[in-house]
């Protein structure tokens, strides 16, 4: 597990580069992550990997520790919207919605999921400045989502009943067939 910062990784032309993405079974994904306390340019490459390793297609959401960063702080792209929160801690949360919910740490397996409707997230940028993020729909799941990954859990721990029994013989199946590590799709190589 890596605990401190990871530098970030620059292309030639001095932009920030995507990351890989961490694997369902790296331990990184089940620990909590820890606060930040100190706002400096690691923070702020930080941020500008995960805004950048988020924004490609057909990705919302992405915690640090899905990059192997312990940190508490998340990126989000729903909408045209991109941003992050560092520290966030949920507000509020509103009604009921369910809907098809993946993750990038455990690719191409989607499971019907129950999250409220609305959810509002309070942090701080990666200049230490207030921010509040809040939505519904698709910016209210992600909220919640990437919540759970600073807290050391992943989507499949809140299935139940036999949505939660397909995906773990789902898991199963898929981490057998490739001997104990989940394959990573050409889509997730960053």
């Amino acid at each position: 597990m890596t605990s401190g910062w990871a530098p970030a990784h620059f292309r030639q032309d001095g932009t920030v580069a995507q990351r890989p993405i961490r694997l369902f079974g790296d331990p990184v994904l089940r620990t909590p992550c820890d606060a930040v306390g100190t706002f400096d340019e690691a923070l702020i490459s930080l941020a500008a990997d995960l805004e950048e390793t988020v924004a490609a297609p057909g990705r919302a959401g992405l915690a640090a520790n899905q990059i192997g960063v312990s940190r508490r702080v998340f990126a989000y792209y729903v909408d045209g919207q991109v941003g992050h929160l560092v520290n966030p801690v949920i507000e509020a949360v509103e009604g009921e919605q369910e809907d098809e919910e993946g993750c990038l740490s455990i690719p191409e397996l989607w499971y019907p999921l129950r999250r409220a409707r609305y959810a509002r997230a309070r942090g701080v940028d990666r200049l230490g400045q207030p921010v509040v993020v809040e939505g519904e729909g698709l910016l209210a799941r992600c909220i919640q989502h990437e919540m759970d990954h600073l807290h050391g859990r992943l989507f499949i721990d809140r299935l139940s009943g036999s949505v939660r029994k397909q995906a773990m013989r789902d898991l199963r199946e898929r981490y057998l067939s490739f001997g104990g590590a989940l394959a990573r799709p050409a889509l997730l190589v960053c």
